[in-house]
């Protein structure tokens, strides 16, 4: 869920997706190359995002930018919703009166 709502704000190479997060969540969570390329493989495989290899601006070395696709905005949404019942619920009982 959080690559792709990562590359929801544009195109991005899976050093900036990894750069993003670990920013946004103030170092909390940090996405190792072992874990975050197989995730691009994965999503890419199921029709979330596709990549093409780029060269941007003053970079001398082609990069595998990443896209959302249609699909993966539609996942996305499916995800962001089952998160955001799932955090409901949780508050629910973290934030319940203790019974004496």
């Amino acid at each position: 869920m959080l690559i792709l709502r990562t590359l929801l704000l544009g195109p991005a190479h899976g050093h900036e997706i990894a750069r993003h997060i670990q920013r946004t969540t103030d170092e909390v969570l940090r996405l190792e190359h072992g874990s975050l390329y197989p995730a691009l493989h994965r999503l890419e495989r199921k029709g979330f995002v596709v990549a093409k290899w780029e060269t941007r601006g003053s970079q001398k070395r082609e990069c595998n930018y990443y896209r959302l696709t249609p699909l993966g905005r539609r996942q996305l949404a499916a995800e962001e919703s089952r998160w955001n019942r799932l955090a409901k619920a949780i508050a629910s009982v973290m934030t319940a009166a203790v019974r004496a």
